[in-house]
């Protein structure tokens, strides 16, 4: 096993020479999440948010229940309050254009469940190149790399979707695939009717059959989330390395689970034609919309559409073969709580991650027009 510890570059001077640690995510709309698993808190710092943007905890709140576990039966066991406290940034339940800082305690972790796994990487996890890369890794629940990670981003989203509000845009996530269950009907008014945000009701049905089948197999499923943005206007993005779905492809990457972006027709372009491929444009506006509400990195006032595909959740309680950090052969069956898949739970995740986005372009929009 090759181990890069012993790299020789300076990590302080890298980062100041580079200003932008692997921590810290926007550049007019910037958030720096904070926290593990199974520390004492996660959080996040937001800066570059406008005055007078209506913000209270109860706002927050809202957010932070929709990624909350023990609502369905893919989540994990873990019984968390998750209660948002605002610790700076805001007076008399607006903005002040000064640095918000949202916090959340963690109160339900179980560290001895992972005590007989210290020294196992996980398969599937990243706790093999983790130890690669810094020489140290918190191995109870993941640490810093968890899921858990994922409720300071869920704080942002929420302080995002109000900047956003004020210019009448609006995001949306639900789950268009389950376990290999695809909705086929796509009704927006059923997705806060069922359990798995899914906008086929037969579908969500299929699904929590799916789901409760892998679960008593002590295993895991995965499936493609579909994110919406309506009222974006056109003019959001840059034409060349910032371009909106550039941004759009990494923030919804930087989450843990998902493995593939896709915009407007996605890999589904690659097997058209351009004459059908393209959105052909009337004095209305775009006729069709496989572009997905941007062309040349620029948003063109459609609505924007993204899918996500997110992988299985790796921890199982069936043996896997792994090997130990001494690089011998070794059974590992992880007996922690955990979800049976990150759906439904990182759909306010995605939505989260693109109205960060959002808000960072539509801001850098504004400083320039």
């Amino acid at each position: 096993m090759t181990s890069v510890t012993g790299f020789s570059t300076n990590s302080v001077s890298y980062r100041q020479r580079n200003d932008m640690p692997g921590n810290v995510f926007g550049k007019m709309f910037r958030i720096t999440t904070f926290g593990e698993s199974h520390g004492k808190s996660v959080g996040v710092v937001i800066d570059g948010c406008p005055p007078r943007i209506p913000l209270t905890e109860e706002i927050v709140q809202a957010m932070l229940d929709k990624r909350k576990p023990g609502k369905v039966v893919t989540s994990t066991s873990r019984k968390e309050p998750d209660q948002a406290m605002i610790l700076s940034g805001v007076f008399e339940g607006l903005t002040t254009g000064t640095t918000i800082a949202i916090m959340v305690n963690n109160k339900d972790a179980h560290s001895n469940d992972y005590s007989e796994i210290s020294r196992l990487y996980r398969p599937g996890h990243g706790d093999i190149t983790w130890q690669a890369k810094f020489g140290i890794r918190d191995y109870r629940g993941g640490g810093r790399a968890s899921a858990r990670e994922t409720l300071a981003r869920v704080a942002a989203g929420a302080v995002a979707c109000e900047i956003l509000k004020r210019e009448n845009i609006k995001i949306s996530a639900y789950t268009l695939e389950l376990g290999g269950v695809r909705a086929e009907k796509m009704d927006m008014d059923e997705v806060e009717n069922n359990p798995f945000f899914c906008p086929d009701a037969e579908a969500a049905k299929a699904m929590g059959k799916r789901a409760a089948e892998i679960k008593a197999e002590g295993n895991s499923i995965g499936g493609i989330v579909e994110i919406q943005a309506t009222g974006v206007p056109m003019g959001l993005g840059d034409p060349v390395f910032d371009k909106l779905d550039a941004d759009l492809a990494k923030g919804l990457m930087s989450i843990g689970a998902v493995k593939g972006v896709e915009i407007g027709s996605g890999f589904e372009a690659a097997r058209k034609t351009g004459l059908t491929n393209n959105d052909p444009i009337s004095p209305e506006g775009f006729l069709s919309n496989n572009a997905g509400g941007i062309l040349g990195g620029i948003s063109n006032g459609d609505t924007l559409v993204v899918r996500v595909a997110v992988k299985p959740i790796p921890s199982l309680s069936i043996a896997q073969n792994t090997v130990d950090m001494d690089n011998a052969p070794a059974v590992i069956r992880t007996e922690g709580r955990h979800d049976v898949s990150p759906i439904p739970r990182i759909n306010v995740v995605c939505a989260s991650m693109a109205a960060i986005v959002l808000a960072d372009h539509l801001l850098r929009q504004k400083a320039i027009s």
